[in-house]
This record gives structure tokens, sequence and C-alpha cells, in this order.
């Protein structure tokens, strides 16, 4: 239910951001897919020592005290999102948060825990390691610390440390290594990997002053292999974040135009346009959907003449490096992609997007003796169905039945949702959030709910 970058697709640039540095909206970096949000410093000090007190007061609270500790960790659940989202839509992309080290220990990895469970990707931890190696344990300890899958952690240190990297040891705990780049004579691409085994992701932390040829030499290394090396730059300027990472794709045309697929978030197939390198500075630069007009023969801001215009989420780049997708949220009265009006330029959406749009339609105009109108207007009704379908559901058991029942579910469901202004991208969203939690609640049934259920079906 994620979005991760495919396995063997171009690995693409992305920055490293304090809050501080982050670029003012409506500028969206993390549309380009990955986003490092560095929280160590003085900047983030309190918030974070807040959030230490708050998980180790969570950690001392008796596991008998359920209600003390749901609301403890809800509290810590709210700060870390409150500071991840800030900086960028953790559904949307890849978040990786950089945390001091010594917070680890501080909390048993309960903290690295909870920025992972509010939709992060990643938890990025400084290693300090002692050439003579004299205390390996000491070094590795923020890591093992954390608690975590090795997937989900990335080791950052300086290019110093290399020579004295420990294999054997470190790749149980991080499966990555964020390697910072000397400003005064910084190694080639192949000079680091020589120095990294293949069994470790790499990728090189530039210099705030990398040049040029630096950074394109870098870049060409970033196809998958056991040689490949990803950059990653210390808070660029969304342009130059967006040129460089526009440059890793090919396109064969004349014009040097890239086909672009327009999806909603989830994955619904808007339209197919193309897209320039200035188009795609444009789009994250405004945070909106801008592509390239072949019979304008210039940049098209979605929306500027029709009103229908677009909020961008992410940029995508496919397998072979030559295609764009361009996930947006359709703006719009009605949302409309196509200049015909339409959701798509394949017409009205299907299945669950016909189903949203009608709904819509109906809570803004419903004909006379609209069952959905009634639903609309009768709360009790409204949540009667939903629990009689609920239970239908339940109770099916061939395939065409069980089929049926979940339509239904889904009709009365999105009744709800429309009513309450929530559409199907927003459950897609907290669907992919919760698709990289790490911390797994029982998941036990609530007897007072069923309850509750049974009193009003036997109404």
């Amino acid at each position: 239910m994620s979005h991760p970058p495919h396995d063997h697709a171009p690995l693409l640039p992305y920055g490293c951001y304090t809050p501080s540095s982050l670029p003012p909206p409506p500028a969206l970096p993390s549309a380009l897919g990955t986003l490092l949000l560095d929280l160590r410093g003085a900047p983030c000090n309190h918030q974070i020592r807040a959030l230490v007190l708050d998980c180790q007061t969570l950690s001392a609270t008796p596991k008998e005290e359920k209600r003390t500790r749901k609301a403890l960790a809800k509290a810590v659940a709210s700060r870390c999102a409150k500071l991840v989202r800030a900086a960028a839509d953790p559904a949307a992309c890849l978040v990786h948060v950089y945390l001091p080290a010594d917070t680890m220990a501080a909390t048993d990895g309960l903290l690295a825990a909870s920025f992972l469970d509010v939709g992060c990707a990643k938890i990025v931890l400084d290693v300090t390691l002692d050439a003579s190696a004299a205390d390996l344990a000491a070094d590795l300890a923020p890591l093992d610390a954390c608690r975590l899958p090795p997937s989900r952690v990335v080791a950052a240190l300086p290019f110093s440390s290399l020579p004295s990297l420990p294999p054997a040891a470190l790749l149980p705990l991080a499966a990555e290594l964020l390697v910072e780049l000397p400003a005064a004579d910084p190694p080639s691409p192949g000079a680091l990997r020589a120095l990294v085994p293949p069994s470790f992701l790499l990728t090189a932390l530039a210099p705030p002053s990398a040049s040029a040829a630096l950074l394109s030499s870098y870049l060409s290394a970033r196809h998958p292999s056991s040689s490949s090396v990803r950059l990653c730059l210390p808070s660029p300027p969304p342009a130059l974040l967006a040129g460089l990472w526009v440059s890793c794709a090919r396109t064969d045309r004349p014009d040097g135009l890239f086909a672009t697929v327009v999806t909603t978030r989830a994955g619904v197939a808007l339209g197919l346009v193309y897209s320039s390198a200035e188009s795609l500075v444009a789009a994250v630069e405004s945070g909106r959907g801008v592509y390239y007009s072949r019979s304008r023969g210039g940049l098209w801001r979605k929306g500027d003449t029709s009103g229908c215009y677009q909020t961008l989420h992410r940029v995508d780049l496919d397998c072979d490096g030559d295609a764009l997708r361009v996930m947006v949220t359709q703006k719009g009265e009605p949302p409309a992609f196509c200049h015909l009006g339409a959701l798509t330029c394949w017409g009205g959406g299907l299945g669950l997007e016909h189903l949203e749009g009608t709904l819509k339609e109906r809570l803004a105009s419903a004909p006379e003796g609209s069952y959905t109108k009634r639903l609309f207007e009768d709360e009790g009704l409204l949540r009667n169905k939903l629990l009689e379908e609920a239970q239908e559901l339940v109770e099916a058991t061939e395939k065409r039945h069980v089929a049926e029942e979940l339509a239904d579910v889904l009709y009365f469901a999105m009744v709800r949702a429309v009513k309450a202004g929530v559409s199907i991208d927003d459950a897609v969203a907290v669907l992919d959030e919760r698709s990289r939690k790490v911390t797994r609640r029982p998941g036990n049934e609530k007897q007072f709910r069923i309850d509750a259920a049974n009193e009003a079906l036997k109404k």
C-alpha cells in the first residue's frame, strides 16, 4: 500500500533538511520521493527532549494502567506526527528521520518506533567508530538500542570512519549507510563504494560546497547494482534538487519531453501528458501539477484557466527511467482533469471513484426521493444500515454473496465518508502511513462495541 521506489529503478537524489532549512510553502521537495528530516541540534532540542520524557513516562507506566498508557502513547504519536507533517507528507513520500543517537538508549527504542508508527520510512542514527575498535559494542549501542528491523535503520558516519567499518557486526543492525563526504578531496563514487561491502545500501551525503562535477559523478553511479551509490544533498534549493532529479531521467524523443501518467493517490489514472525538465522544476517549486503543453509550446499550469488545479503529492520515475508518474489530488467543481469536464481523459471514474463522485453530487443537490439524501440527513438510519450490512457481510459464505455484501458496506461507508468530507484518497493516505508501522496492537475484539452493535441490530 505504500509507494516505495522500485528496487530496480534509478536511485534518485534527495535532500536533507532541518525544520528551519526547509523551503517555505508551496515548494515541495518531498514530492521527489524521499526526504531526510534532521531533528538533531539546537532548533529541535526542546521538542526532542519533551518526547524523550514522554517516552520514559510511558515505559514506566504499568501495563495494567491501560488508559494512561493509551493517552501517553497518543501524546507521543501526536508530537512525532506534528514534527514530521510540518516537513512532508509521510503517506506520499519516504521520510527518513535523523535522530540524536543518545535518545535510543534513553527511550529503549520507543522514540524511533514512534516516528515509524506515524508513517516514517527509516530512522537515521550517527555511529562513531573507534579506529582501534576497542569498544565496538559501545560504538554500535545506539543502533542496538533502537530495536528495529535493520531494513528500517540507516547508520550515519563520516567518510573517515569507513576503514574501521565492522560489516559483520553492523549489518544485523542497519542495512544502509549514510556516509558524509569530506569537503576537502571528496572520494569518487567508485572509491567510496570500494570501502563498503555490497550487502549495504549506500548513500553519500554531499558537502555543502560540493562542485557540479562531484554531483554529476555521483548521479552517474546511481543505477542499482552492487556498485551503486545514492546521493543526498544538504538543504538544496527545490530548483536545484528537481533539476538533478530530472537529469536522471532519459528520453529518446527529439523534443526531450517525458511521457507522464497523472494519477490520484489511489492510483487511478487521470490522463497522459508530457513533462519537461522546466515543468518538473516548476511543479516542485509551486506544489502543483505543472506539465509541458506541446500545442502551446510552453508550460501548462493545470487549472490556471479552468480552475481545476492539482495539488502535487509525488513524482516517480519508472523502472526504465523514461516515464514519469505524477500523483496529485484533482481539484475543481466538479474535479476534472479532462478538458471535456470529466474526472479522467477516459471519462468518469469507475467503481469507488464513480460512487464517490455520485455521492458528492447527491450531497450537493439530490433529486426528490433520493435514498442517499435520506441517509445523509438521518444519522441513525445510516449508523444502523452500516451495522446491518457489516453483519450480513460477516454471515455471507459464497463468493458472489460476499462481493455483494462488501459492495453494500462500501456504499454505506462512502456515504459516511462523503458526509464527513473524507475522500478515497484520504483513506489511501492513512493506509500508506499504517503500512510503515512497526508497533502492532493485539487487535482483539472490543466487547463493549460488540454489545452496542448487537443492541442496535435488535431494534
